[in-house]
């Protein structure tokens, strides 16, 4: 009776229901992420792409394609007064890019002196802090450091991020690097821009310590923000059984508020006649030992960070002094149907150009796309573009004198998604793409293992190349070392 009731009703209805249900007009995107610089940089190059969707190309991904412009490896200087070795096209790593970072390092572990901060740079594989929190934590096990780092006011993967807990009101306007090219203020070192602009209800955001040790606490809260003519902005916020409240002073490009002279467990802070004021995001860490913040957005190609306002940026690494700057995309450049990545290297070229610009000093690490499946006739196996855009992207860290690690091959190449996936118990998501978070926790450990790799050669190549003379302190031999290697450089 069901079925024939269900019949009658379809037989009924179908002449009065449209052709179509979804109109083919073209629809305004303004609240929809769309990378629409990666948009561009395809177009502009169009003749480069190969017609038909990614799943139709002809050919699965070759580790052995023949690989041209191969270099000789070079002896390139690295620190204080030794020679780091490249190691050529087919095995580059860049680690002598990493010399600066590894001696904060070297001086954070045997000195316990200063303190290392990384900004890591994704798209949806670290979603929800996914891989980041386990590339921090083996980080601060081994060199100290408390605290989650940056966070933003909003976060589309709030509810799926473990190492804070982060909920806010639904009325914040935001622009992101994503769905706007000219922003009312520029965009924070998050790629995002907040306003309290709602005159009418109130305008919060609420964080909560995570659960794993080193984010057990919210460390030195300290909130973030822009200028703004509007001197009438408030904030107020508990402590215990205190209600705090305090003006804002947009007066300067970025604007820094301690909230907290001590460490909490939670914190809700509420924003009343701030409209206009760029709010970017609160800060937490206890100031000694690594800190890692997690600026992943979903649908990014890493272009979009070219749009960073320089003289905002250069305020950024003052106040943050970031050591290391982490590129981690790809996943959404693989679906755009070609196999020619030109247009992406000479992208990400300018883009990390446009970081050095950014955050003086900072070094610039190149992940490379993780591996992803498609089926082909009726095995799921490597995409044909994963391999291509591997070399473009180790392409752009080599001209930009960047570090690079294939996670690629790093986790097993040629059909290690499906591997990964298929596998009791899994560590990939059915979309042969995402990392669940089995497999994000060992990416996470495998990347601070490549790069502990080069922090202990360094370690060793740096006692190598100490001078051996007797009565040489161990720090007067370092400075003598580093005075020659400027003498060096200046000719003399």
């Amino acid at each position: 009776m069901i079925l024939f009731l269900a019949a009658f009703f379809f037989i009924g209805i179908k002449e009065v229901l449209p052709k179509k249900l979804f109109s083919d007009q073209e629809t305004g995107t303004i609240n929809v992420l769309i990378d629409s610089m990666l948009i561009d940089a395809i177009n502009a190059d169009k003749d480069l792409i190969v017609d038909g969707a990614i799943d139709s190309l002809p050919t699965e991904a070759n580790d052995s394609a023949e690989i041209s412009n191969r270099e000789e490896p070079v002896a390139t200087a690295a620190g204080p007064g030794f020679i780091f070795m490249e190691d050529g096209y087919d095995h580059y790593s860049g680690l002598q890019y990493l010399s600066a970072f590894y001696e904060k390092l070297f001086q954070l572990e045997t000195n316990k002196k200063g303190k290392v901060r990384i900004a890591y740079y994704g798209d949806s594989m670290t979603d929800g802090d996914f891989i980041v929190q386990d590339f921090r934590a083996n980080f601060q096990d081994k060199f100290g450091g408390q605290g989650v780092g940056f966070v933003s006011i909003t976060s589309e993967s709030a509810s799926a991020r473990s190492s804070v807990v982060h909920q806010f009101s639904d009325n914040w306007k935001m622009q992101s690097y994503l769905n706007v090219k000219n922003p009312i203020r520029p965009f924070a070192v998050n790629g995002h821009v907040f306003f309290a602009n709602d005159s009418t209800k109130s305008t919060w955001v609420k964080y909560q310590a995570g659960k794993s040790k080193n984010t057990a606490q919210l460390n030195n809260p300290i909130l973030f923000y822009g200028s703004a003519a509007n001197q009438n902005g408030l904030i107020s916020y508990q402590i215990k059984s205190d209600t705090i409240a305090k003006r804002l002073t947009p007066n300067k490009i970025l604007n820094t508020l301690q909230l907290a002279p001590n460490n909490l467990q939670a914190l809700r802070i509420g924003f009343k006649k701030a409209k206009s004021i760029p709010i970017y995001g609160l800060n937490f860490d206890n100031g000694k030992g690594v800190h890692v913040d997690n600026f992943s957005q979903r649908v990014n190609s890493g272009i979009p960070i070219s749009k960073f306002d320089i003289p905002l940026m250069n305020a950024f690494q003052q106040k943050l002094g970031y050591d290391l700057i982490v590129l981690h995309y790809g996943t959404n450049v693989l679906k755009y149907g070609t196999l020619d990545f030109s247009w992406y290297d000479k992208s990400m070229t300018k883009t990390v150009e446009r970081l050095h610009k950014c955050f003086p000093g900072a070094a610039i690490l190149v992940i490379s796309t993780a591996d992803k499946a498609t089926k082909y006739e009726t095995a799921m196996k490597t995409d044909s573009a994963v391999v291509p855009l591997t070399r473009a992207q180790k392409s752009y860290a080599m001209k930009t004198k960047s570090a690079y690690v294939d996670l690629y091959k790093l986790m097993g190449g040629n059909g290690s998604m499906t591997k990964w996936v298929e596998q009791d118990p899994p560590l990939a998501n059915k979309d042969y793409t995402h990392f669940n978070f089995r497999g994000s926790k060992k990416i996470g450990g495998m990347l601070f293992q490549e790069l502990d790799r080069g922090y202990e050669k360094y370690k060793l190549l740096r006692k190598q190349a100490m001078p051996t003379t007797p009565n040489a302190t161990p720090e007067k031999s370092q400075s003598d070392s580093l005075s020659s290697n400027q003498q060096t450089a200046n000719g003399q």
